[in-house]
């Protein structure tokens, strides 16, 4: 008969005996043993009755591949409407036969007229700015009043503006380099109703005037301090003279504040990140510009990066140094910034730049 409990020399393995009395190769283990039964999943081996979770590598790497690609076609596309947009962009003569200065930066003669780029008719500039950039020193976009006394090849002594009415984009360009010994690397045009096409597409833009302006004649009526303001009132700010004692001098700040708040905008993360605005506002600017023949895509995209740079705090904003208000340009003080320009040296510029002109 079985012992009734267990014993010194086995415990309670007498149980596990197969009927010839051998024991099996493997058995419970007593009890307190650390080992765990045999057969039995270890604790939290997950769920019972299902097999291995799925592997999550492959769903990332799709997801990875997916990401790719949508940067790809988007970079695609920033790429592709600028170029369709270029290619339906007017494109004019504006290379004097004259021989040229040589220098060490990079000018653009940015001008604005009644006109439409298509338009071949001449007419009289309002507009006349210069951007340089390059050398050691920060972007700086001049403003040329349109009254400015100067020496128009063929045509003697007479106002800046007329030199476009006489000869066109050439005859202006010569012009300026005569005048100012600064070469002219870069030309582009834009008639005032594409100015304010141009705003419009961009859904606005923010000026910030100091004094509440009413102009009757530019159809003005705004109030001091920083507003997002339409095309519509954009270009009348940007033509309104008569409400201010210093006129053309307040026009050309105004304009120099218009231009780099556009060129500002058109850069922004928004307008890039927008594919309805982006291409909304490549299309109305190509539309409404007209540039030198000579000028590449690359080059003018760098143009406008560095006009709204030169707006928006890294760089400097000036008008030709001028001894009164009459625009008479101060030659000594003139002759000296235009090399500053030439040489690439704008940081150098010091008071020689100033908002009006005047000297401080």
């Amino acid at each position: 008969m079985p012992p009734s409990g267990p014993n010194d020399q086995g415990g309670y393995d007498w149980l596990y005996e197969d009927e010839s009395g051998r024991r099996p190769a493997s058995r419970p283990t007593s009890p307190g043993s650390s080992v765990p039964p045999p057969n039995l999943p270890p604790p939290g081996s997950g769920r019972r009755g299902k097999g291995p979770k799925e592997p999550r590598e492959p769903r990332k790497r799709g997801r990875l591949r997916l990401l790719w690609l949508l940067l790809v076609l988007w970079l695609a596309f920033l790429v592709i409407v600028p170029m369709v947009a270029w290619s339906k962009i007017t494109k004019v003569d504006a290379t004097p036969d004259s021989e040229r200065p040589e220098d060490e930066a990079t000018t653009w003669l940015l001008v604005g007229t009644d006109k439409r780029p298509k338009d071949r008719s001449r007419g009289r500039t309002d507009t006349i700015l210069m951007l340089t950039y390059g050398g050691s020193g920060p972007s700086v976009l001049t403003s040329i009043p349109r009254d400015s006394i100067v020496d128009i090849p063929g045509h003697g002594r007479t106002k800046v503006n007329a030199a476009y009415a006489y000869g066109g984009a050439p005859l202006l360009v010569q012009t300026m380099e005569s005048e100012t010994g600064v070469r002219i690397d870069g030309y582009t045009e834009i008639g005032f109703a594409g100015l304010r096409d141009v705003v419009d597409s961009l859904g606005g833009i923010e000026i910030c005037p100091e004094q509440d302006i009413k102009d009757k004649d530019a159809h003005l009526n705004i109030k001091e301090g920083c507003q997002e303001v339409d095309g519509k009132t954009a270009l009348a700010y940007a033509r309104s003279r008569k409400a201010f004692a210093n006129g053309d001098i307040a026009r050309g700040q105004h304009q120099r504040e218009v231009i780099g708040a556009i060129g500002e905008a058109a850069m922004s993360p928004s307008t890039a990140l927008n594919p309805w605005r982006f291409t909304r506002v490549a299309t109305t600017t190509a539309e409404s510009l007209a540039v030198g023949d000579d000028v590449a895509l690359p080059s003018f995209v760098r143009f406008a990066w560095k006009l709204g740079r030169a707006m928006g705090g890294s760089g400097r904003s000036c008008t030709v140094p001028i001894a009164d208000l009459s625009v008479q340009w101060d030659r000594e003080r003139a002759t000296r910034y235009f090399k500053h320009l030439r040489d690439g040296t704008t940081d150098e510029l010091g008071d020689l730049c100033t908002e009006d002109g005047m000297r401080k």
